[in-house]
C-alpha cells in the first residue's frame, strides 16, 4: 500500500468541476461558468516550464455546495479515463465548500491507482482583485510537474495536505484548509478484498451524520435508523463518549446494530480521536455496537463509509475494514 516514488508528470489532465475558481457574476450572484479552459490557456501561455496538460469540463458544472456521492462516482470514472488515455497525473478544480469531502472520498475510491491526483480551487474567482485562483492552479501544476507520489492530496496556498486529516476551517482568506492533528487507526490492513479495487463498480449509498449535543433525544437516532440510511457517522464528545446513562439512547444504538446499520464514532474535537476504553461512557457505546473511527475527520469517515458500503461488501466485512487503516 506504499505509494510509488514521486516522478515528474509528462501529461496532466485538468478536470474542471466548477467552483469559485471559474465562477462569473450572474443575476443571482456568482455561478459556475463554462469557458475556463480558454482563460487558463491565456494565463499560462508563457509557462513553458509546466508539463503539457489537457482539459476536460465536467457536466454539469456545479457550485460545490451541490456536490453529491453520485457526482463522486462520475469524477472517479473521469480520473480513470484520463489515466487510461495516457495522462500520468490529474488535477481536479473544485469548489472549496466540499473540496475536503471530495478529496477524502477520492482517496478511498481511487485506492490502488498508481497516479498522483491533486485537488485545488480558490476562495475568489480567477481574474478578480486579490484572487488566489492562478496562484493555486499554477502551484498545483508545478507540484505535479516536479513529481508527486501516487494517491490523492489537496494543494492550497503552496501547501500539500492529506485528505484523511484535512478540513475547511475558514470561510475567508487564502488559507481555508487545515490538516488536523488526528490519531491514526492502530491496525493497518495487510490485504484488501478485490471488490475494493478502484476499477470495480460502485453504488452511492445513503450515509447520515449525527452530532451529539447535551440532551439529544433517542427519537432523533431512531429517525435515522428508520430513514433507510445504510451508515451513520456519530460525532461523539472527546475521546468517543456519549449519553451512556440514557438507556433509551443505548437501546436505539443496539437496534441500529441489529438492523445492520453501520455506526461509526468520530470525535468532535479538532485533535486526537476516538479511544472508547478511556471512559465508561465510551465503552458503553462500543458494547452497543458502535465502531471506532479513530482519528478520522467527518469528511474522511463519510467518504470511507461511502466506499465500503457502496462496494457490496457484507455488513461484518464493512465493520471489520472500517476500523483498519486502509490508505
Amino acid at each position: 500500500m506504499n505509494p510509488a516514488s514521486p516522478r515528474p508528470a509528462r501529461s496532466i489532465m485538468v478536470l474542471y468541476t466548477g467552483g469559485t475558481i471559474g465562477m462569473q457574476a450572474s443575476a443571482d450572484g456568482l455561478a459556475p461558468a463554462s469557458g475556463f479552459e480558454q482563460r487558463m490557456r491565456e494565463e499560462l501561455s508563457t509557462r513553458t516550464d509546466l508539463a503539457p496538460w489537457r482539459f476536460r469540463e465536467m457536466a454539469p458544472l456545479i457550485d460545490s455546495a451541490n456536490m453529491t456521492p453520485h457526482y463522486w462516482l462520475r469524477l472517479r470514472d473521469a480520473v480513470i479515463d484520463a489515466v487510461d488515455g495516457g495522462c500520468d497525473a490529474v488535477l481536479v478544480l473544485h469548489g472549496t465548500d466540499t473540496l475536503a469531502y471530495s478529496a477524502a472520498a477520492m482517496s478511498f475510491q481511487l485506492l490502488g491507482l498508481d497516479t498522483p491526483v491533486l485537488f485545488t480551487g480558490s476562495m475568489l474567482p480567477a481574474g478578480v482583485q486579490d484572487s488566489d485562483a492562478w496562484e493555486n492552479l499554477t502551484g498545483a501544476l508545478q507540484a505535479l510537474t516536479d513529481g508527486q507520489p501516487a494517491g490523492v492530496q489537496l494543494f492550497f496556498h503552496g501547501e500539500l495536505l492529506p485528505p484523511q486529516r484535512t478540513t475547511k476551517v475558514r470561510s475567508y482568506g487564502r488559507n481555508p484548509f487545515v490538516a488536523l492533528k488526528r490519531n491514526a487507526l492502530t491496525t493497518t490492513a495487510s490485504t484488501l478484498p478485490v471488490a475494493l479495487s478502484y476499477r470495480q463498480p460502485r453504488q452511492p449509498v445513503d450515509i447520515a451524520v449525527l452530532p451529539l449535543v447535551p440532551g439529544i433525544s433517542a427519537d432523533l437516532l431512531r429517525a435515522v435508523i428508520h430513514s433507510g440510511a445504510q451508515g451513520l457517522v456519530l460525532e461523539c464528545y472527546g475521546s468517543g463518549t456519549g449519553p451512556s446513562d440514557d438507556q433509551d439512547f443505548i437501546h436505539a444504538l443496539e437496534q441500529a446494530h441489529s438492523r445492520e446499520l453501520v455506526v461509526v464514532a468520530i470525535s468532535q474535537c479538532h485533535e486526537g480521536g476516538v479511544e472508547f476504553d478511556i471512559y465508561a461512557a465510551g465503552s458503553r457505546l462500543r458494547q452497543a455496537g458502535v465502531l471506532s473511527g479513530g482519528g478520522l475527520t467527518r469528511e474522511a469517515a463519510f467518504g470511507k463509509l461511502q466506499w465500503l458500503l457502496g462496494s457490496g461488501l457484507s455488513f461484518e466485512e464493512v465493520r471489520r475494514l472500517m476500523e483498519l487503516d486502509l490508505v
